[in-house]
């Protein structure tokens, strides 16, 4: 029995130094990791310093992009508008089918249906309007 007490005191010893062993190995790691930390702190704050130099290039890029973005867009205006045109009809074919087995459609979709419908209808007839409308918006003219 005591030979068995004994036994049981040197395990739990064992698992103390074991313990404490785990301990100082994370206190080492912790001090590793805070010095990370400060690296990656540097890093973000050298990425802001030199954004300051390279910061007032981003809105010629992004006009850059964006002009030819539309050229690209513009090719296709003729097959978007199409393809719209198909996708409002196909919708309004859904709700007319769905009338049909007595399933009908939520008063949001139907809402949503005839939005986009009418969003299409002044798209196609009144392209000038809009871009006019668009442009007044973006420079802040009221």
């Amino acid at each position: 029995m005591l030979k068995r007490k004994v036994g049981d005191v040197q395990e739990k010893i064992n698992s103390l130094s074991r313990l404490e062993s785990e301990l100082a190995d994370a206190l080492r790691n912790k001090s590793e990791s805070r010095g990370t930390v400060i690296a990656s702190l540097a890093a973000v704050g050298s990425v802001i310093a030199a954004s300051s130099c390279c910061l007032p290039l981003l809105p010629f890029l992004f006009a850059a992009g964006a002009a030819g973005t539309s050229a690209f867009v513009a090719r296709l205006r003729p097959y978007l508008l199409v393809l719209s045109v198909l996708l409002i009809a196909f919708g309004f074919y859904k709700s007319w089918r769905a009338k049909q087995c007595n399933c009908k459609p939520s008063w949001v979709s139907t809402l949503l249906l005839w939005f986009s419908a009418f969003v299409v209808f002044v798209f196609i007839f009144f392209p000038q309007v809009i871009a006019n409308l668009v442009a007044d918006l973006l420079a802040g003219k009221s």
